[in-house]
């Protein structure tokens, strides 16, 4: 399988300063930073450690960063809930928000954490954040992973984020669900375009992209693990882009590269 390479561009110090509006930042993977008016979320952040070899690093890395109000995670996976990122950062971070299986896992490691239920919803600064519905329990279908416990669909989430310049929604790892194509309106979507079985999948990117046929997509969760063989890890935004309704919403960003949000 050929990879599509996601370009990466330098983060520096000067986009965690308070400023006027709302930028949204891919870090790599299925993780993304929001700086709106200098309250700083990061979701999922990977930026040390991981298992795999990676194809487009992160851009920056836990020491580049000076503070971040809160860390929200969607599920337990180690490319989405990083032991190493999270402990460099456990000093320099105001709260963590996830689901009540992921925060039990933080105290493992001795990171507080607030755990949440499906749609619960609590705020950072200004940003209101709402955990919505995701399915990505495959570890159920793992004879290794299973023998450990029984996954439940409240254990992995997305998130809605109220922002006073718009509503980002994060979905999350998932395959498609039906209330996932009901959601409130927003003003962007972080995409994942992972084509595994396990995620939204590319028919159901199509689905999604037609169910809120104005909303702006960002394309996340491709071409940054050096994994041509893993489907999780891959997908081509450029394929997406010729298929979905209204391309020109379809924002492929490099690695690091500020999205400004607007009000749709």
């Amino acid at each position: 399988m050929t990879q599509a390479k996601a370009n990466r561009i330098q983060m520096d110090n000067s986009v965690f300063s308070s400023i006027d509006h709302t930028e949204v930042y891919w870090l790599g993977g299925g993780g993304a930073m929001i700086n709106s008016r200098g309250t700083v979320v990061l979701i999922d952040p990977l930026l040390k450690g991981f298992d795999m070899k990676i194809l487009t690093e992160a851009p920056l890395g836990t020491e580049d960063i000076p503070h971040a109000d809160s860390i929200i995670i969607t599920h337990c996976d180690n490319d989405h809930f990083s032991k190493p990122t999270l402990l460099d950062l456990k000093d320099r971070t105001g709260s963590v928000h996830t689901t009540e299986y992921v925060a039990g896992l933080c105290a493992e490691i001795g990171i507080p954490a607030y755990g949440h239920e499906i749609g619960d919803t609590f705020s950072v600064g200004d940003i209101r954040i709402t955990l919505t519905p995701a399915d990505h329990a495959w570890q159920n279908d793992s004879p290794k992973h299973s023998a450990v416990r029984h996954y439940e669909m409240k254990d992995f989430c997305g998130f809605r984020l109220e922002t006073p310049d718009g509503v980002i929604w994060m979905p999350g790892d998932s395959r498609l669900m039906e209330e996932q194509l009901h959601q409130p309106d927003m003003d962007l979507i972080l995409m994942d375009i992972s084509d595994s079985r396990w995620h939204i999948g590319i028919p159901g990117v199509l689905k999604m992209a037609e169910a809120y046929p104005h909303t702006p997509l960002l394309p996340i969760h491709w071409g940054c693990v050096d994994a041509p063989d893993w489907k999780e890890f891959n997908g081509d935004p450029e394929v997406i882009r010729a298929q979905i309704v209204n391309p020109e919403r379809f924002f492929i960003k490099a690695v690091g590269e500020p999205y400004i949000l607007k009000k749709q």
